[in-house]
């Protein structure tokens, strides 16, 4: 981020550079960091094992709302950093949570699946529900495109799932266990490269926006840390109470306050455009995401650790 942030304020060129070529609306570096990041990602999970989290039922539809709630809060007089802050709030996170998930000593394997159900609820949802947010709820009179959307969805969601799925069977059918121990082991720095790309790319084409509009950055940065801590604390609490071991607490509990920037960044950017207000508000997702759930990390596992907390 610190990288990106200094490219794009002492090499102008930078930005306008990353901006000549667009896929789908989004700049295509950043196109190929969301792909190459999230085909790894999703070669881990176990769909065979999918069903197990339509059982449990235990789908988070609260986090959304409040992000909505905090935004109107915070920017009653911001209509456009607002409406990329109810994008960031639609989006549930499918790929940072992993790093988080393992950091925090939680169940790295329930947290894929988790993603592959955020994804494919993403997929269905997160076009129809960000017209229902920005149109119908905030009553805001700008345009949002539900084509616009969808297409972004499908096409950094879907692909990669796609191909997932068909790596999965295909491959397993050959060899499961060279597909587990192998093919797995060989493709999952990509994941990471991939991230650390995107965020590079990101930060580097928003530097100029993020230090110049400083007030705004502020303005947004303090719904998002009230919303990460709320959401992490009270999922924590009721998978305590509800008798969870930790993995699963921990698990359950980042995946619910991580959010999908990067989802929430190619739809802004493709509805609005690169240097639109709503990209802005999306872009601090992550500057803020990223030191606040690393600190949430610590936190856990030390109360983990004052309650005795196991698996």
């Amino acid at each position: 981020m610190a990288i990106g942030i200094i490219l794009g304020n002492f090499v102008p060129s930078t930005g306008p550079a990353l901006q000549k070529g667009t896929f789908v609306g989004v700049s295509v570096p950043i196109a190929v960091g969301l792909l190459v990041m999230m085909y790894p990602i999703l070669c881990k999970v176990r769909y065979e094992s999918l069903h197990h989290v339509f059982q449990d039922r235990q789908i988070w539809i609260i986090a959304p709302f409040l992000m909505l709630a905090l935004a109107w809060a915070f920017l009653p007089d911001e209509p456009d950093l607002r409406q990329g802050l109810i994008l960031v709030g639609l989006a549930r996170c499918i790929a940072m949570v992993l790093i988080w998930t393992g950091l925090a000593g939680g169940d790295e394997e329930y947290c894929a699946i988790l993603v592959a159900f955020n994804s494919l609820l993403q997929m269905v949802l997160y076009a129809p529900l960000g017209v229902f947010f920005i149109r119908v709820i905030s009553g805001d009179s700008i345009t949002f495109e539900y084509a616009t959307a969808a297409k972004s969805v499908a096409v950094f969601l879907g692909v990669p799932l796609a191909a997932a799925v068909l790596t999965r069977l295909a491959l397993r059918q050959v060899s499961t266990s060279w597909y587990e121990r192998v093919f797995l082991k060989w493709i999952s720095p990509l994941s990471l490269i991939g991230l650390l790309f995107t965020i590079l790319v990101l930060f580097a084409s928003q530097g100029r926006q993020v230090v110049h509009q400083i007030v705004s950055v502020i303005r947004v940065a303090a719904p998002l840390i009230v919303y990460f801590i709320i959401v992490f604390f009270v999922t924590l609490l009721i998978t305590y109470k509800l008798g969870f071991g930790y993995k699963l607490a921990a698990t359950q509990s980042f995946t619910a306050a991580s959010n999908n920037f990067e989802l929430a960044i190619a739809v802004a950017v493709a509805t609005f455009g690169a240097n639109s207000n709503q990209a802005l508000a999306s872009t601090v997702g992550p500057l803020i995401e990223v030191p606040v759930l690393l600190a949430l990390v610590y936190v856990v596992k030390f109360v983990a650790k004052r309650l005795g907390w196991k698996d």
